[in-house]
């Protein structure tokens, strides 16, 4: 029997039977596993969370209440309970449904989420409106160990008492963020889980709930259950201190005992924090074995492209970074490294240097901090984040490590567009924030050979650095036999000379520019106006970004009278503007055209949607320079003025 018809609603859930629940559960799983396995997505969350979003959708009403999923990695049964199985099949599709809670796709999402830890303060804030607003609703927030531990989260805990209103905090303990968790805070929650006290408390609730009678009784009866609860010796935990009631831990697979726990906390009228235990992969045998591994797995790859052409393994920028990073280790000891709860991911797992790696957990803000005091006490650290995560701790990059001038090195890692992710997780601040922060000096490697090259050259320079690099497989080299270097920088501190600006290229009438990523597209746009008839158009990599290279740049602008810029970044206060600025200080009579991210949020699709949205194609770049480059044979390229 199939209950997940296309229209399902969570009014179904009230519709069916208990014994029918389980089920309904294998079926979810089911539709997760074989969603997940063809588009891509994160999976051991949400199969670990199952019983518990029916169980929590049972006893809350997501139209009227509040339930608010903290980053949203467990949100895939609530879209299927929601109104959206029928479009299930389009997860993290172009145009589909976000692999993310968001308010615009279904009014059952009451916030946007994508990276960690905001459920309680934004819960906190719907609570308050409701009390001000004088609505009747509840308020939910569903927020796992992992993401707890972080500082926006236990900033929020600790306002909970201040603001003397109902939260009801779901905590979903699978014990992993996407590796296993770390800290102290772990350790309580452990002891909480192992503590038999507790389980006093569960035998007085559900010997309450045993006797209780239908209806309203249960609402009159909660006076009594209150004074037991408080009554129990339980170990010491923050949330009580913190003026959180805290009931726990229970099953969080057993949908009867969930049910009966959340409408005890609907009836309860103070702050309460209902810790569950879950298994992250569960029903999948080997995402049970492996969570880490199954925290988010890639789409299949379609058999036709397959066919029609083999793809060769090529390790990524991220196996290629860490490799570096090891050679760079091995030589010098004071080099230390910092992942965010992103070990596996930025493939410090297997470092050869384990006591030199440091797993923070969730901490951005903290990893930096702590990075500069290393730095300041005589050591050399390498902070490997992603770009969307290093917005999380760009107060720390500023004060603590840039103004202080302190050595460390960040490995900023998808940097760019990032695809199916959608728009929380795009790339794409860090070159615009990064170019006003002082100290900073900011590379892009196009390249494994000018990756290690950065790296080599960040390891002997006194200073902060910043290195971003993209996400996936690495690109073949750029370099040609006719690349000409338009100017390298010196050698500081032991670091070894690197190439600020590489004309990889030669080329006539007009020049294009980029960084990273940007290289291959901008030799297929030359090897296009070959193609066509047009002037191949010179191809210079922009390796340093800041502080750039004005010297060179001026050199090239005097070089060619139509320049165009191509980043994949936000196009305000990237490069291109960068190259704008020049071309008016300087007074060079140089045509501009930018190609980048303009100011938009970027909605989840691949990232050759996503280029090809915003027009960052090689066709777009050739229909953008014809005219320009057929007025300019007209015109014997005189007057640009007339030209534009």
């Amino acid at each position: 029997m199939t209950f997940l018809t296309p229209d399902f609603k969570h009014e179904d859930l009230l519709r069916m039977a208990p014994e029918d629940l389980p089920a309904l559960a294998a079926e979810m799983r089911e539709r997760i596993i074989g969603t997940v396995s063809e588009n891509g997505g994160h999976l051991g969350s949400s199969l670990g969370v199952v019983e518990l979003t029916i169980a929590m959708l049972r006893r809350f009403d997501p139209l009227q209440d509040r339930i608010i999923l903290d980053v949203g990695h467990q949100s895939y049964p609530y879209k299927l309970l929601t109104g959206r199985a029928g479009r299930f099949h389009t997860l993290r599709l172009k145009d589909g449904l976000s692999g993310f809670p968001r308010r615009s796709e279904s009014p059952c999402d009451h916030f946007n989420t994508g990276h960690s830890s905001t459920s309680i303060s934004a819960a906190l804030g719907y609570a308050k409106a409701r009390d001000l607003l004088g609505e009747k609703r509840h308020v939910v927030a569903l927020i796992g160990d992992a993401a707890l531990i972080n500082g926006l989260a236990l900033e929020a805990l600790n306002y909970v008492e201040e603001t003397n209103t109902k939260l009801i905090i779901i905590l979903n303990d699978n014990k992993h963020s996407i590796s296993n968790r770390v800290g102290g805070f772990s350790t309580m929650l452990a002891h909480l889980s192992a503590n038999t006290s507790y389980n006093r408390i569960k035998a007085a609730i559900k010997e309450c709930c045993r006797l209780l009678p239908a209806g309203d009784a249960l609402q009159r009866s909660l006076e009594g259950i209150r004074d037991q609860i408080k009554s129990l010796v339980k170990p010491e935990n923050m949330f009580d201190d913190l003026g959180i009631n805290y009931w726990g831990p229970f099953d969080g697979h057993d949908i009867h005992a969930c049910e009966m726990i959340f409408e005890l906390a609907k009836n309860y009228d103070r702050p309460v924090l209902l810790h569950f235990n879950t298994v992250k992969g569960k029903g999948m045998p080997e995402a049970e074995a492996d969570p880490t591994k199954y925290h988010q797995v890639s789409p299949r790859p379609h058999a036709g492209k397959e066919a029609a052409s083999p793809v060769v393994p090529r390790r990524t920028w991220s196996e290629a970074a860490a490799s570096v990073m090891e050679d760079l280790a091995a030589k010098d000891p004071r080099i230390v490294c910092f992942t965010a709860a992103m070990a596996t991911g930025v493939k410090l797992d297997h470092f050869r240097f384990p006591d030199r790696v440091f797993d923070v957990g969730i901490a951005e803000s903290h990893m930096l901090t702590m990075a500069a005091g290393l730095a300041a006490g005589g050591t050399r650290p390498w902070v490997f984040i992603y770009s969307t995560f290093l917005q999380r701790a760009m107060d720390q990059l500023v004060h603590d490590i840039c103004l202080q001038n302190l050595p460390v090195v960040l490995m900023v890692d998808r940097a760019g567009l990032v695809g199916a992710d959608g728009e929380t997780h795009q790339g794409l601040l860090d070159v615009p924030w990064a170019r006003a922060v002082p100290n900073l000096e900011v590379y892009s490697p196009a390249d494994e050979p000018s990756l290690r090259q950065m790296m080599v050259y960040a390891a002997g320079r006194n200073g902060p650095t910043l290195i971003r690099y993209p996400r996936g497989s690495l690109q073949a080299p750029v370099s040609g036999p006719n690349g000409q270097e338009a100017a390298s920088l010196p050698p500081e501190a032991g670091g070894s000379p690197l190439q600020s600006m590489v004309t990889l290229r030669e080329g006539r009438k007009w020049a294009l520019l980029g960084h990273g990523a940007m290289l291959p597209l901008l030799l297929a746009a030359r090897e296009t106006a070959q193609a066509e008839g047009l002037p191949a158009p010179a191809v210079v990599d922009i390796r340093r970004l800041k502080p750039l290279d004005t010297d060179a740049l001026d050199a090239l602008l005097r070089r060619f009278p139509f320049v165009g810029v191509a980043e994949e970044n936000y196009l305000a206060g990237g490069i291109g503007e960068a190259v704008a600025v020049r071309i008016a200080e300087s007074g060079c009579r140089t045509l501009l055209r930018r190609f980048g991210v303009p100011d938009a949020a970027v909605p989840h699709a691949t990232t050759e949607e996503q280029r090809e949205l915003y027009g960052m194609t090689a066709g777009n770049i050739i229909d953008t320079f014809r005219p320009l480059l057929g007025k300019a044979e007209n015109n014997g390229a005189a007057d640009l003025s007339a030209i534009a």
